[in-house]
């Protein structure tokens, strides 16, 4: 089943690619080759070549358009703002965050890890690359 914002990012891919002939290599804007008549053409997305899908111009909407999240640093931001304060050990003061990260690095990356799932569950952010970029769902939305 497709997501609403893969449907979005499959329509401007293909506003922004243009139905290519590879047997009679000429740009058939209507659909439909004009010298042998076939359907079955590929897609030309200037700069970047020719396809048979939509996938490769995806990616570069994607890859061009998009900032990809640092999750690392989100999830440092989420710590610092739930435990502002620092953290004492010994005569020594240190950043929660900081403290916490390289105390317990397993740990940090397990809750790390939990909180992106959660941001995915909630529909705030999304990947199309099986988790390993994620980007905001606000600003998939609001490509164009």
């Amino acid at each position: 089943m497709k997501t609403e914002i893969q449907e979005k990012l499959e329509t401007l891919a293909r506003k922004r690619t243009i139905p290519y002939c590879s047997s009679d290599h000429i740009e058939c804007p209507t659909g439909r080759c004009p010298k042998c008549f076939s359907d079955d053409l590929m897609t030309l997305h200037r700069g970047h070549g020719l396809d048979w899908g939509l996938e490769s111009a995806i990616r570069e909407i994607i890859n061009e358009e998009l900032t990809p999240i640092d999750a690392d640093e989100l999830f440092e931001e989420l710590i610092r703002d739930i435990y502002p304060e620092t953290t004492s050990i010994g005569y020594l003061a240190y950043d929660t965050a900081t403290a916490l990260r390289e105390l317990d690095p397993v740990a940090w990356d397990i809750a790390k890890s939990e909180h992106i799932d959660s941001l995915e569950s909630d529909g705030q952010i999304m990947s199309f690359d099986g988790g390993c970029t994620y980007y905001w769902v606000h600003d998939l939305e609001a490509l164009d």
